[in-house]
């Protein structure tokens, strides 16, 4: 593979890209050939959208089932005013194509549950969340860890946000720090408690960072570990995360299909 696969525009747009010594032409038509599919358009979404696709992840998957309304457009930068009442999907998309014609985006106008994703992972190389609740990301996991496709997750609420990625193997799940959702209603969301504008930012440009690492198979991910990150402290704490041999999931007698878990805001399993 050469820098002759690319053509004059390509190596004009990811010049930046080819001229690293850990990328070059090589590594961007890494980039260009992969497919990674993101969950929710909103917070998180939108920078980890806008980046991959900057980026040249070739094609890229969105799911939402949402549409635009006027108290996203604090943090959820890749929709404007005039996107109000529009489906996520196709604003992020519109978006996409705007910024980088060489995406390819799959729009999926829906929500993920136990009876459709896990035909959707079967089609990408990377997954990362960007949902909002408890079910989506126990579902994640479990279809994820089950199938050995990699996933970067990510969650923010006020001031704080938290960062991983599980890249299956022998590695943990998020099921092995958090073995169970908390009970429905003892978590507030953003939507009751609010969050930060910027912070989606900062939590979802690491999410995507971690996932063109995952397609360049470059360098050390977040496995193993979860990064928390306090903006009104400005700090950064990591804690390790250890594989649980009695983990749900993907420990020792674990389930073995998503359809033994009820998917609800308490998850139980």
């Amino acid at each position: 593979m050469s820098g002759l696969s690319l053509n004059a525009e390509q190596l004009d747009r990811y010049s930046r890209h080819i001229i690293m010594d850990d990328v070059g032409a090589e590594g961007q038509k890494r980039l260009l050939d992969g497919r990674v599919l993101c969950i929710g358009a909103g917070g998180l979404g939108s920078p980890i959208i806008q980046y991959l696709a900057a980026a040249g992840v070739g094609t890229l998957g969105i799911v939402d089932d949402d549409v635009v309304e006027r108290s996203n457009l604090q943090r959820q930068i890749i929709h404007g005013d005039d996107d109000v009442g529009r489906p996520k999907v196709d604003s992020a998309a519109e978006y996409v194509a705007q910024l980088n014609p060489d995406i390819e985006v799959e729009r999926h106008e829906l929500r993920l549950d136990a009876s459709n994703i896990e035909g959707f992972l079967e089609e990408y190389d990377v997954v990362v969340d960007g949902s909002d609740n408890f079910a989506t990301r126990y579902l994640v996991n479990d279809a994820c860890t089950l199938a050995g496709v990699p996933f970067s997750h990510g969650a923010i609420l006020r001031f704080e946000g938290q960062m991983t990625t599980f890249t299956s193997g022998d590695g943990p799940c998020y099921r092995c720090l958090f073995p169970e959702a908390p009970p429905a209603g003892s978590v507030p969301d953003c939507a009751t408690a609010g969050v930060l504008g910027v912070l989606p930012g900062t939590v979802g440009c690491v999410q995507a960072t971690e996932t063109v690492k995952l397609l360049l198979d470059y360098g050390e991910t977040l496995d193993g570990r979860m990064l928390f990150y306090d903006a009104a402290d400005m700090t950064f704490e990591e804690i390790r995360i250890e594989k649980r041999p009695d983990c749900p999931v993907c420990g020792e007698g674990g389930i073995d299909s998503i359809h033994d878990v009820e998917y609800t805001e308490t998850c139980s399993i």
